[in-house]
């Protein structure tokens, strides 16, 4: 098999060639006849004389290319093409030209990605702790009904199974949709995300990849959430080479954003802000569409400071925006939207113009992503400041229940920073 063959070394293809035999190699005659094989009909393709151009194609590098790469000296740009096959190329949706649209909210806009995505790729699988019945969020709702239990199906309490099945699944040319019931619990993952996902194309030298993995997690503050139901560890992930890391600031965004993800030759982990699976509504295009990974967007343009944020905290951010205005203060407001690799262009382009720049996440404030954004503009901008950088951060503490809304950096702590730079500027 070719996950044996290539990997016999690996724990996640061993796990998930077992998993596997009993979840899709012992289906039914009619969930056979459905558009997904079974996976000893597919080891057999692979064995098949007439496919083997085929494997060639995809997991063989361009021989030329390698052999100019392993017989040079190493650079940061020959080890980057090893890491990922991140293309930021790709343009923004034309949103009137998608046509007619739907009032969804967040759990509805990642439904409709995930049943878009399964739509068009026959082998995309959905799978994790009670996605068959729709998951606690419900944003696996209906699915099982539309593709069959052969393709969205619940798996045992174990993160680093999911994550480790995935990897597998995805070695071995399918697209792996897994759900981690909540963030906070992804660190049991984190040996097959760390060690086997994100170092999959590096290990190889680009010559196989399980770039067809996404993992989904709902993350971040939900109101009674407590500590260990509304961690934010996006930092955590952004520290790892090889990985996208990914969250949406709502339904348009993450429906973009998700089919993006799962399309995506690197594996990726998107975080979905909790708090907004309801409260977050918007007029979303029923079209497929994609959103370009490690973009920034520009949401709300202005010519005094720049604010920095993503997920949820953009709707704090948008309210700290206008009540900066009533100041006459003019905010240009900017969506990270990917964590890993993140769009520093833009956040540049715009400092250089303001002179002034705050960062705002829900996570501790200490090694925080805001801190790696200000470390870049304070390299990048420093001759431009008129202020010095302000973070509006969560405290350093473990997410408190009972003190939840004096955790959280809310407008008020955001326009007190805004406040606060445009006094130092002057």
């Amino acid at each position: 098999a070719m996950v044996n063959v290539k990997m016999a070394s690996s724990k996640s293809a061993r796990m998930t060639a077992s998993i596997l035999r009993g979840r899709i190699g012992t289906r039914s005659s009619v969930a056979r006849a459905s558009a997904v094989p079974d996976l000893s009909t597919y080891r057999r393709s692979l064995s098949s004389p007439a496919s083997y151009s085929k494997t060639e194609d995809i997991v063989k590098p361009n021989a030329a290319a390698v052999s100019s790469v392993t017989n040079s000296p190493p650079t940061p740009e020959s080890a980057y093409q090893y890491t990922s096959a991140y293309n930021p190329s790709a343009p923004e949706p034309d949103y009137p030209a998608l046509g007619p649209t739907s009032k969804l909210n967040l759990f509805s806009a990642i439904n409709s990605a995930m049943s878009t995505a399964m739509s068009t790729d026959p082998t995309a699988i959905v799978f994790g702790e009670d996605v068959a019945f729709g998951g606690v969020f419900r944003c696996s709702q209906n699915l099982l009904e539309e593709f069959g239990s052969h393709r969205v199906f619940n798996t045992p309490l174990s993160e680093n199974g999911i994550a480790g099945m995935a990897v597998g699944y995805a070695s071995a040319g399918g697209t792996a949709i897994g759900e981690i019931q909540f963030a906070d619990y992804i660190f049991p993952a984190m040996d097959q995300i760390v060690n086997e996902m994100a170092k999959f194309r590096y290990r190889s030298g680009n010559q196989w990849n399980c770039g067809g993995v996404t993992l989904r997690a709902p993350c971040g503050a939900v109101g009674h959430g407590g500590l260990y139901h509304s961690q934010s560890p996006e930092s955590y992930l952004a520290h790892t080479p090889g990985l996208v890391v990914v969250m949406p600031r709502g339904p348009r965004c993450a429906k973009g954003l998700l089919l993006s993800s799962i399309r995506s030759k690197d594996p990726v982990v998107f975080l979905e802000p909790k708090i907004l699976y309801r409260s977050a509504v918007e007029e979303v295009p029923d079209a497929d569409y994609e959103i370009p990974l490690g973009k920034a967007e520009v949401i709300r343009e202005g010519a005094d400071v720049t604010i920095v944020g993503w997920g949820s905290q953009l709707r704090t951010l948008q309210n700290a925006c206008e009540l900066a205005s009533k100041d006459g203060i003019s905010c240009e407001l900017i969506d990270l939207r990917t964590i890993l690799p993140w769009d520093s262009e833009t956040i540049i382009k715009s400092v250089r113009k303001t002179g002034k720049l705050v960062v705002s996440h829900e996570a501790p404030i200490t090694c925080g992503f805001g801190a790696e954004v200000v470390a870049t503009l304070q390299q990048e901008c420093f001759f431009y400041l008129e202020a010095p950088i302000q973070r509006v951060c969560g405290f350093d503490t473990p997410f408190n229940l009972v003190f939840e809304k004096y955790y959280l950096p809310d407008e008020k702590k955001n326009l007190d920073a805004i406040r606060m730079v445009m006094d130092l500027s002057r």
